[in-house]
């Protein structure tokens, strides 16, 4: 889905009272869904999954389908635009995630650029498998009944947090944002779009955290493109055992 899709989609669901989750795809999702298959279960129950990565582009373009850069749905460029909708629509959004500090620069500058908008949030360091911390949680977010909900505790915990509590949430969207809350804050600096376009993301970002993200990208690329050069060998092989026999 392109950004402007998903933005109508997460509008609609606001408008109409309905409740979608937004997840995502990149090569470090793909790779947790290999490994872990509730991760794979979950990312296959949301109703919109979609690409925020060059690196998923370029592979479903080796495999055989080219698909323009317009499909690529990043944080850096969804959230600017889900962001004007909520300004627009006079909706509310509440943040999950980051640390106090982070979060509270983040509201502040959120309802300084958009005004009509509702903002507010709860930190990320709450003891998740604590049931009486994550009910407080839930209840907080209940309580101020926000059409928006952005989970940023990384992968996979925000994914396993929601999917044990979204039956829980009265929201309309749920979406998975990564450290979207520390980009807000002016902690993480958002990419360059040149290096991005290039599909060279990880390399910006890895020199920036490399002790966080050396085995994410250092050993998570690699393994993504194995995974697509065997998927890729497997379906070709499939092929030739189905090609019909021919008689001497």
């Amino acid at each position: 889905m392109t950004i402007p899709s998903i933005v109508e989609a997460v509008q609609r669901a606001c408008i109409e009272g309905n409740k979608i989750i937004v997840a995502n795809y990149n090569i470090h999702s793909f790779n947790l869904s290999m490994q872990l298959p509730w991760y794979y279960d979950f990312l296959q129950s949301v109703e919109i999954a979609n690409c925020d990565s060059v690196g998923i582009l370029k592979a479903i373009a080796y495999m055989g389908l080219d698909l323009p850069l317009d499909y690529r749905a990043s944080y850096t460029l969804l959230m600017p635009k889900i962001l004007e909708s909520c300004n627009q629509h006079r909706f509310s959004v509440f943040f999950l995630g980051a640390k106090p500090e982070y979060l509270q620069i983040a509201l502040e500058r959120l309802k300084l650029k958009y005004p009509n908008a509702c903002f507010a949030g709860h930190h990320g360091y709450f003891d998740k498998e604590d049931p009486k911390a994550n009910q407080a949680v839930i209840e907080q977010i209940n309580q101020v009944k926000p059409n928006i909900l952005v989970v940023g505790m990384g992968m996979p915990i925000q994914e396993s947090w929601v999917q044990k509590h979204r039956s829980s949430l009265e929201v309309n969207a749920i979406m998975l944002g990564g450290a979207i809350i520390d980009r807000m804050a002016g902690i993480v600096s958002d990419c360059p779009d040149l290096i991005s376009n290039m599909g060279l993301e990880w390399l910006y970002r890895l020199t920036r955290e490399p002790k966080r993200l050396a085995a994410r990208y250092l050993l998570g690329n690699p393994a993504f493109a194995l995974h697509i050069a065997l998927a890729m060998s497997n379906a070709d092989a499939l092929r030739v055992e189905l090609m019909p026999g021919i008689d001497g």
